[in-house]
Protein backbone atom coordinates (compact mmCIF):
# COMPACT_ATOMS: atom_id res chain seq x y z
CA UNK A 1 0.00 0.00 0.00
CA UNK A 2 1.80 3.16 -1.15
CA UNK A 3 0.29 5.57 1.71
CA UNK A 4 -0.12 9.13 0.82
CA UNK A 5 1.06 10.45 4.34
CA UNK A 6 -1.10 13.29 4.43
CA UNK A 7 -4.01 11.27 4.16
CA UNK A 8 -3.46 8.20 6.65
CA UNK A 9 -6.93 6.76 7.64
CA UNK A 10 -7.83 6.44 11.29
CA UNK A 11 -6.24 3.17 12.42
CA UNK A 12 -6.85 1.13 15.89
CA UNK A 13 -5.13 -1.87 17.20
CA UNK A 14 -6.25 -3.89 20.64
CA UNK A 15 -5.30 -7.14 21.47
CA UNK A 16 -2.09 -9.16 22.63
CA UNK A 17 1.42 -9.26 21.86
CA UNK A 18 4.33 -11.69 23.12
CA UNK A 19 7.69 -11.63 22.20
CA UNK A 20 10.54 -14.12 23.12
CA UNK A 21 14.54 -12.83 22.85
CA UNK A 22 17.79 -14.24 23.24
CA UNK A 23 17.93 -12.40 26.85
CA UNK A 24 18.79 -14.91 29.06
CA UNK A 25 17.29 -12.54 31.87
CA UNK A 26 14.17 -10.50 31.54
CA UNK A 27 14.60 -7.72 28.48
CA UNK A 28 16.41 -4.56 29.84
CA UNK A 29 14.85 -2.52 26.80
CA UNK A 30 11.79 -2.40 29.50
CA UNK A 31 12.81 -0.56 31.72
CA UNK A 32 16.03 1.57 30.45
CA UNK A 33 13.67 2.55 27.22
CA UNK A 34 16.19 1.04 24.46
CA UNK A 35 19.08 2.57 26.05
CA UNK A 36 20.50 -0.59 27.86
CA UNK A 37 22.31 -3.44 25.80
CA UNK A 38 20.17 -6.37 25.77
CA UNK A 39 22.19 -9.18 27.87
CA UNK A 40 24.12 -10.68 25.14
CA UNK A 41 24.59 -7.40 23.55
CA UNK A 42 22.92 -8.01 20.42
CA UNK A 43 18.76 -8.81 19.65
CA UNK A 44 17.33 -11.56 18.59
CA UNK A 45 13.42 -11.59 19.08
CA UNK A 46 10.50 -13.52 17.57
CA UNK A 47 6.77 -11.86 18.08
CA UNK A 48 2.92 -12.38 17.57
CA UNK A 49 0.20 -10.46 17.99
CA UNK A 50 -3.33 -11.41 18.45
CA UNK A 51 -5.77 -8.63 16.99
CA UNK A 52 -9.15 -8.64 18.98
CA UNK A 53 -9.84 -5.26 17.79
CA UNK A 54 -8.69 -3.57 14.49
CA UNK A 55 -9.19 -1.02 12.18
CA UNK A 56 -7.63 0.52 9.54
CA UNK A 57 -10.02 3.07 8.29
CA UNK A 58 -12.89 1.11 6.69
CA UNK A 59 -10.79 -2.09 6.69
CA UNK A 60 -11.48 -4.14 9.76
CA UNK A 61 -8.76 -6.14 10.79
CA UNK A 62 -9.91 -7.72 13.91
CA UNK A 63 -9.53 -11.47 14.60
CA UNK A 64 -6.42 -11.76 12.86
CA UNK A 65 -2.82 -12.47 14.29
CA UNK A 66 0.70 -11.21 13.21
CA UNK A 67 4.42 -13.07 13.35
CA UNK A 68 7.68 -11.17 14.10
CA UNK A 69 11.21 -11.83 13.57
CA UNK A 70 13.74 -8.79 14.73
CA UNK A 71 17.26 -8.48 14.55
CA UNK A 72 18.79 -5.58 16.18
CA UNK A 73 22.64 -5.03 16.66
CA UNK A 74 22.99 -2.80 19.66
CA UNK A 75 21.08 -0.81 21.97
CA UNK A 76 17.72 -1.01 20.58
CA UNK A 77 17.42 2.72 20.68
CA UNK A 78 20.25 2.83 18.27
CA UNK A 79 18.05 1.24 15.72
CA UNK A 80 19.47 -0.60 12.41
CA UNK A 81 16.73 -3.07 13.09
CA UNK A 82 16.08 -6.21 10.38
CA UNK A 83 12.62 -7.03 10.48
CA UNK A 84 10.48 -9.71 8.87
CA UNK A 85 6.75 -9.77 9.31
CA UNK A 86 4.20 -12.22 8.55
CA UNK A 87 0.67 -11.80 8.05
CA UNK A 88 -2.21 -14.12 8.84
CA UNK A 89 -2.94 -16.04 5.49
CA UNK A 90 -7.11 -15.31 5.82
CA UNK A 91 -6.32 -11.88 5.52
CA UNK A 92 -7.60 -10.28 2.61
CA UNK A 93 -5.43 -8.13 -0.21
CA UNK A 94 -6.70 -4.66 1.73
CA UNK A 95 -6.32 -6.21 5.20
CA UNK A 96 -3.13 -7.43 4.45
CA UNK A 97 -1.90 -4.02 2.83
CA UNK A 98 -3.44 -2.41 6.06
CA UNK A 99 -1.43 -4.76 8.50
CA UNK A 100 2.12 -3.95 6.65
CA UNK A 101 1.27 -0.21 6.67
CA UNK A 102 1.04 -0.24 10.74
CA UNK A 103 3.59 -2.78 11.11
CA UNK A 104 6.21 -0.90 9.09
CA UNK A 105 5.60 2.20 10.67
CA UNK A 106 4.34 3.62 7.44
CA UNK A 107 0.83 4.61 9.28
CA UNK A 108 2.52 6.58 12.22
CA UNK A 109 0.75 6.59 15.06
CA UNK A 110 1.63 4.31 18.48
CA UNK A 111 4.38 2.25 15.96
CA UNK A 112 5.55 5.00 13.94
CA UNK A 113 9.01 4.61 15.40
CA UNK A 114 9.77 1.59 13.51
CA UNK A 115 9.91 3.81 10.31
CA UNK A 116 13.10 5.38 12.04
CA UNK A 117 14.44 2.41 14.07
CA UNK A 118 13.71 -0.35 11.28
CA UNK A 119 17.43 -0.10 8.43
CA UNK A 120 15.74 -3.42 6.35
CA UNK A 121 12.49 -4.65 6.29
CA UNK A 122 13.62 -8.59 4.77
CA UNK A 123 10.09 -8.98 3.85
CA UNK A 124 6.75 -9.45 4.37
CA UNK A 125 4.44 -12.57 3.35
CA UNK A 126 1.58 -14.77 4.46
CA UNK A 127 1.24 -18.00 6.64
CA UNK A 128 -0.87 -19.76 8.68
CA UNK A 129 -0.94 -18.52 12.30
CA UNK A 130 -2.13 -20.28 14.96
CA UNK A 131 -2.54 -17.76 18.43
CA UNK A 132 -4.14 -19.88 21.40
CA UNK A 133 -4.11 -19.37 25.31
CA UNK A 134 -4.16 -22.51 27.79
CA UNK A 135 -4.46 -21.81 31.16
CA UNK A 136 -1.85 -18.70 31.20
CA UNK A 137 0.29 -20.32 28.58
CA UNK A 138 0.29 -18.05 25.12
CA UNK A 139 0.95 -20.91 22.15
CA UNK A 140 2.02 -19.46 18.26
CA UNK A 141 2.58 -21.33 15.52
CA UNK A 142 3.81 -19.34 12.15
CA UNK A 143 3.48 -21.49 9.62
CA UNK A 144 7.02 -23.69 9.68
CA UNK A 145 8.58 -20.26 10.77
CA UNK A 146 7.77 -19.79 14.54
CA UNK A 147 6.45 -22.55 17.26
CA UNK A 148 6.64 -20.73 20.92
CA UNK A 149 4.97 -21.04 24.11
CA UNK A 150 5.23 -18.66 26.60
CA UNK A 151 4.02 -18.37 30.40
CA UNK A 152 4.09 -15.44 32.95
CA UNK A 153 6.46 -15.88 35.79
CA UNK A 154 5.07 -15.88 39.17
CA UNK A 155 5.36 -13.58 41.94
CA UNK A 156 5.45 -14.06 45.33
CA UNK A 157 1.81 -14.87 45.16
CA UNK A 158 1.79 -17.57 43.18
CA UNK A 159 -1.69 -16.71 41.49
CA UNK A 160 -0.43 -13.12 40.58
CA UNK A 161 1.90 -12.56 37.60
CA UNK A 162 4.95 -10.51 37.87
CA UNK A 163 4.06 -7.33 35.87
CA UNK A 164 6.42 -4.07 35.60
CA UNK A 165 3.54 -1.37 35.35
CA UNK A 166 3.63 2.34 34.50
CA UNK A 167 6.75 2.05 31.98
CA UNK A 168 7.31 4.24 28.78
CA UNK A 169 8.18 1.09 27.04
CA UNK A 170 6.95 1.21 23.12
CA UNK A 171 4.36 -2.16 23.23
CA UNK A 172 2.71 -0.61 26.91
CA UNK A 173 2.92 0.56 29.93
CA UNK A 174 2.15 -3.15 32.07
CA UNK A 175 4.66 -5.65 30.99
CA UNK A 176 3.93 -9.23 32.09
CA UNK A 177 7.03 -11.09 33.06
CA UNK A 178 7.20 -14.67 31.24
CA UNK A 179 9.57 -17.39 30.14
CA UNK A 180 9.43 -19.29 26.68
CA UNK A 181 9.06 -23.53 27.16
CA UNK A 182 9.73 -22.86 23.52
CA UNK A 183 10.97 -20.58 21.49
CA UNK A 184 12.62 -21.18 17.87
CA UNK A 185 12.06 -19.79 14.83
CA UNK A 186 13.76 -20.96 11.24
CA UNK A 187 13.57 -18.10 8.99
CA UNK A 188 15.43 -15.72 6.12
CA UNK A 189 18.46 -17.92 6.83
CA UNK A 190 18.24 -17.29 10.78
CA UNK A 191 17.53 -20.77 13.12
CA UNK A 192 16.74 -19.84 16.58
CA UNK A 193 15.99 -21.43 19.50
CA UNK A 194 15.50 -19.13 22.70
CA UNK A 195 13.80 -22.52 25.25
CA UNK A 196 13.78 -20.86 28.47
CA UNK A 197 14.83 -17.29 27.88
CA UNK A 198 13.40 -14.02 28.43
CA UNK A 199 9.89 -13.62 27.23
CA UNK A 200 7.04 -10.77 27.59
CA UNK A 201 3.29 -10.43 27.43
CA UNK A 202 1.57 -7.14 26.78
CA UNK A 203 -1.98 -5.96 26.79
CA UNK A 204 -2.11 -3.65 23.26
CA UNK A 205 -3.72 -0.61 22.19
CA UNK A 206 -2.23 0.89 19.24
CA UNK A 207 -3.65 3.64 17.37
CA UNK A 208 -2.89 6.12 14.69
CA UNK A 209 -1.54 9.35 15.05
CA UNK A 210 -3.72 11.69 16.89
Amino acid sequence: MALDTTTIPDWTLKGELILNCNCTVFCPCVVSLGKHPPTEGHCQTWGGVRIDRGAFGGVDISGLNIGLMIEIPGMMARGNWKVALFIDDRATDEQYDAIVAIMSGAARGTTGLFKVLVGEILGHERQPISYETEGKTRHITVGRKIAGAVTPVSGKDPDKDLVITNTEYWMGPDITVASAQKGKLRAYGRVWDFDGRSAEICQIDWHGPK
